[in-house]
């Protein structure tokens, strides 16, 4: 059986913090950089990044078919930080944040994720037989790294044409 717990991916960006914060704290835009997020819209009348604001998320990996999922935002500190905490039946509960750190050449940011609520072993059988995802570390690592070259490769096209 698999285990996750916590991973992290870090990368420079040559933008702003405040740059990066508007492009990862609107879910709307997540799809732009996510591998596996299809679409995200703002839930019961919410309309922006605020502690408590939840989103409706579709996410499609592997082999298997789509399925939604409700993340609630935890932290939104502009320019600093943004996370979101998501519990599925069976797939436990993980927060995935980005924190922002200002440098010289633009922002180190560091997407991470942490379980705090582990998969079941349903969930297991189900990631692993259905979705086909054999290492899923290995493959939310490559998912992070990814979703930070396609973050970078927005707010650096963005800062150049502003």
């Amino acid at each position: 059986m698999q285990t996750l717990d916590r991973d992290e991916v870090v990368r420079l960006v040559h933008a702003p913090p405040d740059a990066v914060y508007r492009l990862v704290s609107d879910v709307t835009r997540t799809p732009e950089h996510s591998p596996e997020i299809l679409r995200c819209t703002w839930e019961d009348g919410a309309t922006g990044p605020v502690v408590g604001a939840r989103f409706e998320a579709v996410n499609k990996a592997g082999r298997g078919p789509a399925w939604k999922n409700h993340p609630v935002v935890t932290v939104a500190e502009p320019g600093r930080a943004f996370a979101v905490s998501r519990t599925e039946k069976a797939a436990g509960t993980i927060v995935w944040r980005y924190d922002l750190q200002p440098q010289p050449e633009g922002t180190l940011v560091r997407q991470s994720y942490e379980v705090l609520e582990p998969v079941s072993r349903l969930g297991w059988f189900v990631i692993g037989t259905l979705y086909g995802h054999k290492d899923r570390r290995a493959g939310l690592r490559d998912n992070m790294e990814r979703s930070l070259a396609r973050v970078a490769a927005i707010v650096e096209t963005a800062e150049v044409t502003a």
